[in-house]
């Protein structure tokens, strides 16, 4: 008889043992390193946080809505052994009054958004989506740069529902921000992002 001995899952102890300069995630107790961005993904993340960020982070109140804290390769554990580290995620302040801190997160965000590339777009749309959903992420973004596409998914209890797809340069109310109106294009750098929106 052959033993074979068990294989140790990964844990947000080993990421974190990696040191702070290494982009790795865990997914499904494997630790997965994140490919260096591309100039289309990295632009796309910044136009994403800054266009959210300029309208919702901040109190309610004023001009813009407020009520949400957001965070740029955010390291969320949703159990023990699958740690993410997200493009963007978002947590309400109504349900979250302190900015979340510390590596890595353990509250359960209230949005996500991943921004596709071919070196990772299978574990953002097939093994985060199964995570996400069974962990109860209400909001799940999928950025795609090269498409120059959103496409917004809403919990659903039988699995993420599509609410939204969109390209180009029409306004859309995108779940859920649906509060201000949002220019596809300018996630992509082909519009400007003024205030009339």
């Amino acid at each position: 008889m052959v033993s074979v001995a068990p294989i140790k899952l990964a844990t947000s102890i080993e990421l974190g043992a990696l040191g702070a300069d290494v982009r790795a995630e865990v997914i499904h107790g494997a630790i997965v390193e994140k490919a260096s961005p591309s100039f289309e993904h990295s632009a796309s993340q910044l136009a994403v946080g800054g266009v959210l960020m300029r309208r919702f982070q901040r109190g309610e109140g004023g001009r813009w809505p407020g009520g949400w804290w957001f965070g740029t390769e955010a390291e969320v554990e949703y159990a023990t052994h699958e740690v993410y580290l997200h493009d963007l995620a978002g947590w309400r302040r109504q349900r979250v009054p302190e900015r979340p801190s510390g590596r890595p997160i353990r509250t359960r965000p209230d949005w996500v958004c991943e921004l596709l590339s071919p070196s990772n777009a299978r574990r953002d749309l097939v093994d985060k989506f199964q995570v996400l959903h069974a962990s109860g992420v209400p909001h799940y973004w999928i950025v795609d740069p090269i498409e120059q596409t959103l496409v917004v998914h809403r919990w659903e209890p039988g699995g993420y529902l599509v609410i939204l797809a969109a390209g180009g340069a029409e306004p859309v109310r995108a779940a859920p921000f649906e509060a201000v109106a949002l220019r596809v294009a300018v996630l992509f750098g082909r519009q400007d992002d003024d205030d009339d929106t």
